[in-house]
């Protein structure tokens, strides 16, 4: 794993985690956030890889609408070609070059400290 500057605490990932977790599970239908701003939104602007892995290796976390994160680009996760389908089925549209059409569906939850 890439040695952070900001290195989390224990205690700090798994509030991290509780946070990610928190955050993925309010997305809406048919919008999409990404990696970096769910790791903004929960206070670690430089961790949006660690969103990813949080979502990948976090026992029930495949129940959450983890579908709904892309990259900043819009890109989907490389090597899950379902995801591309679930977006479909909610309304979301991808652009010509395979990317979801960000301006549309991007959701840009606000979190008021």
């Amino acid at each position: 794993m890439k040695d952070y500057p900001d290195r989390m605490t224990a205690e700090e990932a798994r509030a991290f985690g509780e946070d990610v977790l928190n955050i993925v599970s309010q997305i809406p239908r048919g919008r999409v956030m990404t990696y970096g701003h769910i790791a903004l939104l929960a206070g670690w602007p430089s961790h949006a890889r660690m969103v990813g892995r949080t979502l990948r290796y976090t026992p029930g976390a495949d129940k959450l609408p983890c579908h709904r994160v892309v990259n900043k680009e819009g890109r989907t996760a490389p090597g899950w070609k379902r995801q591309r389908t679930l977006l479909e089925e909610e309304g979301v549209t991808f652009k010509a070059n395979g990317h979801v059409d960000m301006e549309r569906h991007q959701w840009k939850l606000i979190i008021d400290n």
